[in-house]
């Protein structure tokens, strides 16, 4: 693939979009020196987020729709592709950490989702149709994670109650590596 067929959907499925430095230029919608490429896709550095890096961070950037992970060693850097939020009423912004970390969780709807969905049954950890995926890492706010997602169809959009999705596949990598009590941001 040359430079030039890169597109915004091959730098998503691919996970990991270190081949995206490439086109990175200065931003001229925003007055802040940020940089970014053709499919707004803004890099971000902890440094801007975290006084100092801990057990590791994260940055869910939800206009970018990037995952962002920094290790322990500062050298490990890892961007993944997500679904964000529906709308900015879902949207909960701010500081918190994983404080909980479960392979095949199970899934029960929220009050406000019963609500809105009274049809909704739970959904059993290992389900196909389970929407929490393979793997699921917890907050400390209640009812937000991280978690995985059997519909492909969800990541690079706009499409959940509240969480941040990955790819099955991307969840079950980052759940491995990222351990309690790392910092994570939503911006």
């Amino acid at each position: 693939m040359t430079k030039s067929s890169i597109t915004r959907r091959a730098l998503l499925n691919s996970g990991l979009v270190a081949g995206a430095a490439a086109l990175i230029v200065p931003a001229t919608a925003r007055a802040a020196d940020v940089r970014r490429n053709v499919s707004s896709f803004v890099m971000q550095d902890w440094r801007d987020h975290f006084s100092e890096i801990g057990k590791g961070c994260i940055v869910c950037d939800t206009e970018s729709r990037a995952l962002h992970y920094w290790a322990a060693d500062g050298v490990d850097y890892r961007i993944y592709p997500t679904s964000v939020p529906k709308s900015d009423e879902l949207t909960k912004r701010g500081y918190t950490e994983i404080v909980r970390k479960k392979v095949g969780p199970s899934w029960t709807p929220t009050a406000s989702q019963m609500e809105r969905f009274p049809d909704w049954k739970p959904v059993a950890g290992g389900a196909p149709d389970n929407p929490l995926g393979t793997h699921a890492m917890y907050l400390s706010w209640p009812a937000y994670l991280i978690h995985g997602t059997h519909d492909t169809r969800k990541i690079g959009r706009r499409s959940s109650d509240g969480c941040i999705g990955l790819y099955n596949e991307k969840i079950a990598e980052l759940f491995e590596i990222t351990p309690i009590g790392t910092q994570v941001r939503l911006i």
